[in-house]
């Protein structure tokens, strides 16, 4: 029992300290180049593109406060209004609460309700559709930086894996483009659910792989993450509040350059 108490102990202090370490840094563990560099200055215009409403709040929140402590431009494009449940229309609404809450101002949230690109585990997504989507926005915003999903789409979800898809088939096709592609690394199972323990291996890991353009963006604001997932009514049940309370997506993202292989 003593040694039990003992590890309890331990693992309690260890978290302490990790979250102390977030909560006192910079939004951003310095790297070289700098993440978003612009050399005259110039904000960026960044699009977020996710598939379902709280997306933005339980998975990007690190990365969205971290756009608007540097006063980049974030606009935020959702493919569905998360309607297999039957509460779409409710779940539009709890996107542009939490969105308040983020400082996105609600002009820039667009959420779409497109019969071929439907909430669900069962649906696939049409790339070539997404992609040409993705494209008209970039235009009307004239967006020059685009974060989303990678491929494993953090949780396997089939509809965040064709969001991804969807991107890489826009890069493909617009080989003289304008814009680049950041992508959330998804993390193993364990390292998901370490909260700010996972700190220090996000560090490391953005220090070590520099060369392939991965950076780790720090949310010394936790709460905000809380509270812009608590606007999302219709999902905010019991296991979600664990996920925000434990998940190092609530703490930190990993973003990493897409490069286009075709």
């Amino acid at each position: 029992m003593a040694w039990f108490l003992a590890a309890i102990a331990v693992s309690i202090s260890f978290w302490v300290i990790s979250l102390s370490r977030i909560l006192s840094s910079s939004s951003c563990v310095p790297s070289n180049p700098p993440f978003f560099r612009t050399g005259s200055g110039k904000k960026r215009n960044a699009l977020l593109v996710i598939a379902h409403p709280d997306d933005e709040s339980m998975f990007f929140a690190p990365t969205i406060l971290f756009l608007n402590s540097e006063g980049h431009n974030i606009h935020i494009l959702c493919i569905s209004t998360g309607n297999a449940e039957g509460v779409g229309n409710n779940r539009k609404e709890e996107i542009y609460r939490a969105c308040a809450i983020l400082k996105i101002p609600l002009q820039q949230v667009k959420v779409l309700d497109h019969p071929c690109l439907q909430d669900g585990f069962k649906n696939t997504w049409d790339h070539e559709l997404l992609a040409r989507l993705i494209e008209d926005e970039i235009k009307v915003w004239d967006i020059d930086s685009l974060i989303t999903f990678d491929d494993f789409g953090v949780s396997g979800h089939p509809n965040h894996r064709d969001v991804h898809h969807g991107i890489r088939m826009l890069l493909s096709a617009n080989k003289q483009r304008k814009f680049e592609a950041w992508e959330l690394v998804s993390r193993s199972i364990f390292r998901k659910y370490t909260g700010p323990l996972d700190v220090w291996l996000s560090i490391v890991s953005s220090s070590y792989y520099r060369q392939t353009q991965i950076y780790c963006l720090l949310n010394n604001r936790p709460s905000k993450s809380y509270l812009a997932m608590a606007e999302h009514q219709s999902q905010w049940v019991w296991f979600r509040k664990l996920f925000v309370l434990f998940s190092s997506y609530t703490y930190m993202n990993t973003l990493q350059k897409i490069i286009d292989l075709e």
